[in-house]
């Protein structure tokens, strides 16, 4: 709200206000309200002939406005943590699990699949953590009962998964070739949820763009990818639609834009600083927006399913909710990372906040147009509402204050950049817990935040919650995962509040069902309901005491009474202890076998031994030494 105050001159912003003045100024509700003539004729007179006349007095008729509708706009001066609500969610909610195509199946070139970008750049040295790759990953490909049975165990009404584009098609290109064998195993997946009663929500892209369209196209900076991404998914609704009823066109496309074409970190590793991510953006909208409208023009009225988007955001809470600058900077955080996909498919165009930041930035930089990419008249029509249901994946929050980045002649176009355009600061809370990924902090009250900022902004959406969860960065093994039991019930409850608020959630999907690879992060992070042992070739699973935890959640629908949610906990912890033992006992197996194999053939595994057996136990014995050290000293300086 505190954005629009220095934007209500624009036209749209007008018409804004006086769809509020109608709605909210109780004067002339009861007028409007008996749809007569004469109401007709106030508004007509009251658009052609005095809005044209006082400017002077229009402000005051904003400002008004702006204090008679505050009630249906987001308040970023009220953060009410509350106490935790015991309670149950609605009849028919539906709780799931989740995963990707590329962190989970490996068999990253059997049956026919082409390359895809993630293939190319984890194969590149140094591009993740300990040159990990998702080759074989979790194996799901192989494993499709095994992982369904898991599914069920935990009572799961939906299944979030991927398809993979080069899978499929094997360069990208329809017309090149389509792989059966692929389509094979995604019939496969389908029909064996179908038949456990687990309903299949598909995300068509996932980050593993086919490698030939990078390399011939330059992927998503090239606007032919809006064609090639509608052919494929017209090929997935047509072999797989008459049994899936919810398709996700993206998954997190911020991330897929920043990281992918700004930053580098993420495949395809280009940083294409400034332009790269808005550009990528824009075609990603509109190929969101052509699938939307081919399933609902051909495919729908025959499958009678929906079309979504999952846009991940993290929540930016004001640090001084005093202070307009940093509400005005918190506001712009989340525009900028969720306002960024969610306003141009909910309303048409980009958020005024970035239109202006990057436009201002792009001018003071003297370049001859703004570096954020414009929708015609015809497309904001075009990609305006292309949203049966919004996928949200939320997993932290951050502190945001004003902070003002030069963008002068002087620094140059190649200092400028997506974060530096947003002029803030990102800050954390010391004391909040982060066990895991070092950018994910446990926040649960940013979550009912979020929710709550959606149905303001976006006119109360169906939502799906379809990615939210920890990870834990452990080098040993450890099923008694408390602090995920901790941040589910947390976060699950903060949900549960925002659904009491009127937001209107109709399914959450814990991230994720199984320990996968983790994009640049390599298997460094687990964020797995189920530890997946990746140095066995079998890729066994084994249940953390969070799949316990979260199955009593599903079975409740909620949390019925605090002496039962407590006694959950305490029996899941129970049940992990002999979970461990029997992971323990694996890994012992496993080590010996391994020293059996290093012995019987030495010159072919010695650099395995150096890796496996050498180096580890090296490292160790220096972090002793290095302790022993650091406590003699102590002790002579004492």
């Amino acid at each position: 709200m505190g954005y629009a105050v220095f934007t209500f001159l624009h036209w749209q912003t007008i018409q804004h206000f006086l769809k509020h003045l109608k709605q909210c100024t109780a004067i002339h509700q009861d007028i409007w309200a008996q749809n007569t003539p004469a109401a007709d004729e106030f508004f007509i007179r009251f658009r052609s002939t005095m809005l044209p006349r006082c400017a002077l007095g229009l402000c005051h008729v904003f400002m008004l406005v702006l204090c008679l509708s505050a009630s249906e706009d987001f308040d970023w001066t009220k953060n009410d943590h509350g106490s935790f609500h015991y309670g149950t969610f609605p009849a028919g909610f539906s709780w799931g699990a989740g995963s990707s195509a590329y962190q989970t199946e490996g068999a990253w070139d059997k049956d026919g699949k082409g390359l895809s970008i993630w293939d190319v750049f984890s194969h590149k040295k140094d591009k993740v953590q300990q040159n990990n790759t998702g080759d074989s990953s979790c194996e799901g490909y192989y494993k499709v009962k095994d992982d369904v049975s898991l599914m069920k165990e935990l009572k799961l009404n939906h299944y979030r998964f991927s398809i993979s584009w080069p899978r499929l098609i094997p360069t990208g290109i329809k017309s090149d070739h389509i792989n059966e064998k692929g389509i094979q195993y995604y019939d496969e997946l389908i029909d064996h949820l179908l038949e456990n009663n687990i309903t299949p929500i598909v995300t068509l892209y996932h980050w593993d763009l086919p490698q030939v369209l990078q390399e011939k196209y330059g992927g998503w900076q090239n606007i032919s990818m809006v064609t090639h991404f509608n052919e494929f998914a017209n090929l997935c609704f047509e072999r797989f639609g008459n049994r899936v009823k919810y398709w996700i066109t993206f998954n997190n496309p911020w991330s897929v834009a920043v990281e992918g074409y700004e930053t580098g970190e993420h495949a395809p590793g280009l940083r294409l600083r400034g332009t790269g991510a808005y550009r990528a953006a824009h075609h990603i909208i509109k190929a969101h927006a052509q699938v939307w409208h081919t399933y609902n023009t051909q495919w729908r009225g025959k499958q009678k399913g929906q079309v979504g988007i999952s846009l991940s955001a993290d929540w930016g809470e004001p640090v001084d909710i005093s202070n307009q600058k940093d509400i005005e900077a918190a506001e712009r955080y989340v525009q900028f990372y969720l306002g960024w996909f969610a306003t141009p498919i909910f309303h048409g165009d980009y958020p005024q906040v970035m239109k202006d930041f990057i436009g201002r930035k792009s001018t003071q930089q003297g370049l001859g147009g703004s570096r954020l990419p414009t929708f015609s008249t015809q497309e904001k029509s075009y990609i305006k509402g292309t949203c049966d249901f919004l996928g949200v994946g939320h997993f932290t929050t951050r502190y945001i204050t004003q902070k003002n980045n030069p963008s002068g002649p002087s620094s140059s176009s190649s200092s400028s950049s997506y974060f530096t355009d947003r002029d803030l600061a990102e800050l954390v809370d010391p004391r909040w817990p982060d066990p895991g990924s070092e950018w994910l902090y446990s926040v649960p009250w940013g979550f009912r935040r979020l929710l709550n900022f959606i149905k303001s902004q976006y006119g109360n959406p169906l939502i799906y919650v379809t990615e939210n969860g920890v990870s834990e960065k452990m080098f040993c093994t450890e099923l008694c995962d408390d602090w995920r039991i901790q941040y589910y019930k947390d976060y699950i409850n903060e949900m549960l509040k925002a659904i009491k608020d009127g937001v209107s959630v109709k399914g959450y999907t814990a991230w994720s069902l199984l320990d996968k690879f983790e994009w640049d992060e390599g298997y460094s992070e687990r964020f797995g309901l189920y530890y997946v042992d990746f140095r066995n070739k079998n890729k066994p699973r084994y249940p953390k005491a969070s799949v316990q935890f979260y199955k009593r959640i599903i079975s409740s629908n909620g949390f019925p009474n605090q002496r039962e949610v407590e006694n959950w906990r305490k029996k899941a912890v129970e049940t992990c202890s002999s979970s461990n033992q029997l992971l323990a006992a694996e890994e012992q197996r496993s080590t010996a076998a391994n020293i059996l194999r290093l012995i019987h053939d030495p010159l072919t595994s010695h650099m395995e031994m150096v890796t496996e057996i050498v180096v580890p136990t090296v490292c160790t014995l220096s972090i002793l030494l290095c302790a022993i050290f650091l406590m003699f000293l102590l002790r002579k300086q004492n």
